[in-house]
């Protein structure tokens, strides 16, 4: 795609953004009808043009007319149809001032509410590919505002924060749409999203006073009694005049903040639109009927307050303002007094942070295309296999050392002195129980926590090699290199999507690992013969005594299988010191060691490594397919 649109179509105001592929800035925002922020109201006119913006509000040639129709999209067929007249409307404006041109590679991000479900974001994709719009894709309009705030240097937000929980307030003009943003993810919330909460409920207040404070209210009521139209284009003014009054209050303290319209239907009008201090404060904290009774402090308050309980601990530490309204101090005053641990901002150009946050979704959608189709490359070309499999030998090494000295004190230790207890009868029996003990002892809590470190270790060595394949991904396509990081994915707390080193290295890969230590550990301790177990100290002397007798007698060979099968008498056992076998045990750990590492090369089974390497490199994978995944917005 050479370029992307984003079209905030609000239920009041709607706005459209450009963004070329190779554009280093921000999206421009295009005028329609000469106003980058335009009305969201057409008019179908007696010659059959279609008027969109502020001037289908009042044209007296208009045969139709409608206004504030998006807020009936779920629940008023009738909608739909006005949804698509408009949006034909923008899109011959685009066509008319060269803003767009046919057939150009390029596609529509358009937002939708976030509590919107699949269906009707689906149905309303339809209405624009119906119109005859490029291809088009509908995202949440809170999404989008996070993603013009992430993406404007007018905020340091960096991909810290995308990590930590965040929660977008979008106040438009019918609904107040919230999202909760988890990782990068947004998270369905259960209020459905969006309440009916808009800037548009001031906006009747504010018209309401005006009208009571009016000279000709009577004329005034019934010429909006009878035109729907001129009701909303006079709520249109108020919103105009409420966001003046509300951007530098401290000046409209001392000068008068109104507008006068002249409505030209029926029998005609003009009215006074006013705000100041006292009707601010009204428009505030008077209980209106739209709001079942309570003010828009009270309900916006509210609705906050129950988010806060159903987040439970995910508490925001980010909260991020948007839509016009997002200008009024006290809505940021009423955030703190509900969130007093997160960070507040709002956008410099609040009424535009949707389409450009759209915009941006369309050139971030196609670099995460690109960038994961990468990722799934360098997973099917068993690059990390080759990782692996370079690494494995370090792997064994490092659990032998892990392992050899609690084998030794752990299983040896207790073997020998079952042995001299005489629970033991003969020292041939000691390689089956040595070896039955120790596979005992690597499926216990202990062993499986003494290879957490070590694997752990090996794990980093691994994801260093990896992450010089990912980085150069990441960078082509403006990924963090974090996101992409496995190191910053390890860890011993957390498995969610993180490898956790108990479940790499699982027993049942190690039997080639442990017959081999074991057989180590029984040609040390016995020596062959038996002799290891009996051959030092005073014991020793008369140990030797009685073998010389047995050779004399048996010969050698004869000796060493009567010996190895004898129930040697207890009080000959109890003659072998428990401490010398304690103190010989150090030199056994090195003694084994070496031996191990002496038999690596030549004796390993290499259907277990190969194995254990295609494991290991599967969950590696597994981990970076889902940290593309969590990788939606480049920060």
């Amino acid at each position: 795609m050479n370029r992307y649109y984003g079209f905030d179509l609000g239920d009041a105001e709607s706005a459209v953004c450009r963004l070329d592929r190779n554009d280093a800035g921000a999206p421009e925002v295009l005028a329609v009808r000469e106003a980058k922020s335009f009305v969201t109201a057409y008019a179908q006119l007696e010659s059959g043009e279609l008027l969109i913006g502020e001037s289908a509000c009042y044209d007296t040639h208009a045969v139709r007319r409608a206004l504030r129709f998006k807020s009936g999209f779920l629940t008023e067929p009738e909608s739909q149809k006005d949804i698509k007249r408009f949006a034909a409307g923008v899109l011959g404006e685009l066509y008319a001032d060269g803003n767009l041109v046919k057939d150009e590679d390029c596609c529509f991000y358009i937002g939708c509410p976030a509590g919107w479900d699949r269906a009707a974001r689906e149905r309303y994709r339809r209405i624009f590919e119906d119109t005859g719009y490029p291809p088009a894709r509908i995202v949440s309009e809170s999404r989008a505002a996070l993603i013009s705030a992430c993406q404007s240097k007018h905020f340091q937000v960096g991909y810290d924060i995308m990590s930590k929980p965040v929660l977008v307030v979008d106040i438009g003009s019918s609904t107040t749409d919230f999202a909760f943003i988890m990782g990068g993810r947004e998270v369905e919330l259960q209020t459905a999203g969006e309440v009916r909460l808009g800037g548009g409920i001031m906006d009747e207040l504010i018209l309401e006073e005006s009208i009571k404070g009016s000279a000709d209210a009577g004329a005034v009521r019934r010429a909006l009694e009878a035109s729907p139209p001129w009701r909303s284009y006079c709520e249109f003014a108020a919103r105009r005049l409420k966001e003046q009054y509300f951007s530098d209050e401290d000046y409209w303290r001392e000068n008068d903040c109104q507008k006068t319209v002249r409505i030209l239907t029926g029998e005609g009008a003009r009215l006074t639109l006013r705000i100041d201090e006292k009707v601010a404060d009204r428009v505030l904290n008077r209980r209106a009927e739209q709001l079942n009774g309570k003010s828009f402090r009270d309900a916006f308050v509210d609705s906050l307050m129950q988010l806060r309980a159903r987040l439970d601990d995910h508490r925001p530490e980010l909260l991020f303002l948007t839509g016009g309204v997002s200008r009024l101090p006290a809505i940021r005053d009423w955030c703190t007094q509900v969130y007093p641990e997160a960070v507040i901002i709002t956008g410099a150009e609040p009424e535009f942070s949707v389409s450009r946050g759209l915009a941006w979704s369309g050139r971030i959608d196609e670099e995460l295309r690109q960038f994961r189709r990468e990722v799934e490359e360098l997973i099917d070309s068993s690059a990390v296999e080759r990782i692996v499999e370079k690494r494995i030998d370090d792997l064994y090494r490092r659990i032998v050392d892990a392992l050899v000295e609690p084998i030794l004190r752990r299983v040896a230790l207790p073997v020998f002195d079952r042995w001299r207890d005489g629970d033991i009868k003969r020292l041939s029996e000691i390689d089956k129980t040595v070896q039955r003990e120790i596979e005992d002892w690597l499926h216990s809590d202990e062993a499986q926590t003494l290879m957490v470190n070590p694997i752990a270790q090996w794990l980093r060595q691994v994801a260093f090699d990896v992450e010089e394949k990912t980085m150069p991904i990441c960078v082509r396509h403006n990924v963090p290199y974090r996101a992409m990081s496995l190191n910053s994915y390890f860890s011993l707390s957390d498995v969610d999507i993180r490898i956790d080193a108990k479940d790499v290295f699982a027993v049942e890969g190690l039997t080639w690992l442990i017959n081999t230590i074991i057989s180590i550990i029984v040609g040390l301790i016995c020596g062959g013969s038996g002799l290891a177990v009996v051959s030092s100290g005073i014991s020793g002397i008369v140990a030797g005594a009685i073998l010389s007798l047995l050779i004399l007698f048996l010969g050698k060979e004869k000796m060493q299988d009567v010996f190895m099968n004898m129930d040697i008498p207890k009080p000959m056992r109890k003659l072998v010191p428990r401490g010398h076998f304690e103190a010989r045990i150090e030199r056994l750990t090195e003694e084994v060691k070496q031996n191990f590492y002496n038999n690596l090369e030549n004796e390993k089974n290499a259907e277990i490594t190969a194995r254990m390497a295609s494991e290991i490199s599967e969950q590696i994978e597994s981990c970076l397919l889902k940290m593309a995944e969590v990788v939606e917005i480049p920060l």
